[in-house]
């Protein structure tokens, strides 16, 4: 009986690899019936976005197959005739199962690889996490909006930690997921989501990276990380000479230089009008990801110590007054926003001595900058300190 039932492990195994040769893949999808006869292509991401298809499938009762072979994991999509949305998987040897959702490929699901397995192992997580951030965003935008006209900072400020939470709790899920699954090719995709929600510091995100199982690495998307961090680094050096530059520099104990631009309404505003006990002088734009993660904390600051005398005048590096405005009311930024809508090419950004965003001053009540590029709690902290010893 032992015999027997170590042959039938046995032959199953081979079913299971269904006899694929090195490099070998073999992509199998299930799909409604309502889909059958319709074409299914197999394409990759080329350069601006642009998507190449490679291989073309037919569905047949109910299944499409796609076999080829392939040296090393890299991301492809699944498109289906008549849809237009996009299923992302891991192409990599061995034997792929995808189960197409009738109704749209984002529910769709893969597995049979290793890669596979982990890559949807990571779209739950998203999945369940997205749905929980946009339940809360319908259940409370209103009461944001109502406590904004009011002021009510007591309600914006406990709205704003709670969405805080959820959204730290969302990246606590995706680091675990990191650390427990080093080897997993979608921890590139992992660590750019983490990135963007704009929590960790971009160091931080570096120690991930680095804990990663060297073939991750290696990837084309492991060493694109790679040299994004090296020039990172490079740049940061760049700064911190240009920073030592005593010519034109500002410095702390320096008194910041007035200035002035058009407001989004077109009126001319000044630095001198905008003064307060504390003022922060912000430099962001609309396209700056790390500058729109960060406003939701900058937001809760102004509102809870505006009325103590906290004063923000943000000054705007973009380029298109309409994508500016957009940011501005989508970020909920109420305090002063001035721009010369000239990029980096902007006079005041010169003339602060700015060569990167975000990038903050903060001056006390006669206009002299006491601090630089703070964050967070520190920027808070700072800020608090200031007004406690007016």
């Amino acid at each position: 009986m032992k015999r027997i039932a170590l042959f039938l492990a046995a032959a199953a195994l081979v079913v299971s690899c269904k006899n694929l040769a090195e490099n070998e893949f073999e992509v199998t999808g299930k799909v409604d019936a309502s889909l059958e006869g319709k074409k299914v292509f197999l394409e990759k991401q080329g350069g601006m976005m642009g998507f190449t298809a490679i291989d073309t499938a037919v569905v047949k009762d109910g299944k499409f197959t796609f076999k080829d072979t392939t040296s090393a994991p890299a991301i492809h999509f699944i498109s289906v005739e008549g849809k237009p949305e996009k299923l992302n998987f891991i192409l990599e040897p061995g034997a792929i199962d995808i189960n197409v959702d009738k109704d749209t490929l984002y529910k769709s699901t893969t597995g049979g690889t290793y890669n596979n397995d982990k890559l949807e192992e990571f779209k739950q997580i998203s999945y369940k996490m997205y749905k929980k951030s946009d339940k809360f965003q319908k259940d409370n935008t209103a009461k944001y909006e109502a406590a904004a006209k009011i002021n009510d900072t007591v309600t914006i400020n406990k709205l704003s930690k709670d969405r805080l939470a959820i959204t730290k709790d969302w990246e606590g899920q995706l680091v675990d997921f990191i650390k427990k699954n080093p080897k997993a090719y979608c921890d590139v995709i992992v660590l750019g989501q983490i990135a963007q929600m704009g929590v960790k510091k971009i160091e931080e995100v570096k120690v991930l990276f680095d804990g990663l199982d060297p073939v991750v690495k290696n990837t084309k998307e492991g060493k694109q990380i790679s040299d994004y961090f090296k020039k990172l680094e490079e740049d940061k050096k760049t700064a911190a000479a240009v920073q030592q530059e005593p010519a034109g520099a500002l410095k702390i104990g320096d008194v910041a230089p007035d200035f002035s631009a058009a407001t989004p309404d077109g009126k001319q505003l000044s630095l001198k009008q905008s003064l307060g006990k504390v003022t922060i002088v912000d430099f962001w734009a609309s396209w700056c990801k790390p500058c729109r993660a960060e406003n939701p904390n900058v937001v809760a600051l102004y509102n809870e110590l505006h009325a103590k005398g906290l004063n923000i005048i943000g000054v705007s590096l973009d380029k298109e007054a309409g994508k500016w405005k957009e940011a501005i009311a989508a970020d909920k930024l109420t305090w002063n926003q001035i721009s010369n809508l000239k990029f980096w090419e902007d006079p005041i950004a010169k003339q602060y001595g700015v060569t990167g965003i975000p990038a903050t001053f903060i001056l006390d009540a006669s206009g002299k900058i006491v601090a630089k590029d703070l964050r967070g709690a520190e920027l808070k902290a700072k800020v608090s300190e200031l007004l406690a010893s007016k």
